[in-house]
């Protein structure tokens, strides 16, 4: 058995068997600090913004007057502090002791919800938008603010990623998200990740989890990293961009890259045919008739 990096075994274990692992006080207070500042940086851009940008995806109720902003959409292609973060080993070790030392991203987003209010993310499992041939997938979320339930933390059912994936349309169309109570799950269930800022959280590509409205007076912000083992292959008709292998490996984060995929058999769900208005996930998740929380205009 290889040494592990960072995680204990039982950290490790832990992962495996409940699909997500909370490790506190993980990221120094100044990177921290720092990508605060970054973030306030984008506010300002929004002040100039009456619809959401390339970079910028905007709450339903933003004004330039009084901004708010949902989403910093794909960080690491346009800041250096967060893209500098992704390739440190205070996310990559953890992720590591996990699925292995070669490792490619998917994504990045960074997820914001303002204080007295923040959209809600409905419940699904990522792998139902990028499913691959094996499910060595999962992310890392950076806790930047102080999270408890009160200001709307991730919240996971554990142990839901050794089961299905579970259907994600309406009326036949790709919404991004499930009836929970369809699906078997009950609220009373769900775990929240919380913790303070400069922690991390790592869920796997197959969990179950969404998030709730921010109804506190503190902001609720994650920075989350997606990403995989480079022998997990994107499948035919996921939502995973796929323009050849010489781009496919420019997304390493670490190790090494291999033309044979690892192919394990489990269950996938091809996320098609998708809505033909706006793809961004709020927006597709409004298409769901069963929602789980509260929706504020």
């Amino acid at each position: 058995m290889t040494a592990l990096e960072t995680l204990t075994p039982d950290q490790a274990a832990f992962y495996h068997e409940n699909g997500y692992l909370v490790l506190e006080n993980r990221i120094p207070p100044g990177i921290i600090e720092t990508i605060r500042a970054e973030i306030a940086k984008y506010q300002e851009t929004a002040r100039t913004l009456t619809k959401s940008s390339a970079e910028i995806d905007l709450e339903d109720s933003h004004t330039p007057d009084a901004p708010r902003i949902r989403r910093i959409k794909l960080p690491h292609t346009h800041n250096k502090v967060m893209r500098d973060l992704m390739f440190s080993d205070h996310v990559l070790a953890p992720v590591r002791d996990l699925i292995g030392p070669n490792l490619r991203l998917h994504t990045t987003k960074l997820n914001m919800k303002s204080a007295g209010y923040g959209a809600a993310v409905e419940w699904h499992q990522d792998f139902a938008f990028y499913p691959h041939t094996n499910d060595d997938v999962l992310a890392v979320a950076v806790i930047l603010d102080d999270m408890a339930m009160e200001n709307g933390p991730l919240m996971v059912f554990p142990g839901s990623h050794r089961h299905e994936i579970h259907d994600h349309h309406v009326d036949g169309v790709f919404a991004g998200a499930m009836d929970l109570a369809a699906c078997g799950y009950a609220m009373k269930d769900a775990v929240p990740l919380t913790g303070p800022a400069g922690s991390i959280s790592i869920h796997h590509g197959r969990i179950v989890h969404g998030s709730a409205l921010n109804r506190s007076e503190r902001d609720r912000r994650l920075l989350f990293y997606e990403m995989m083992a480079a022998d997990a292959f994107p499948i035919m008709g996921s939502l995973t961009k796929w323009n050849g292998i010489e781009e496919y490996d420019s997304r390493l984060l670490c190790g090494q890259g291999t033309l044979t995929p690892r192919v394990q058999s489990l269950g996938a769900r091809i996320p098609a045919p998708m809505p033909t208005d706006d793809l961004t996930l709020y927006e597709i998740q409004k298409k769901l008739k069963a929602r789980a929380f509260e929706v504020v205009s």
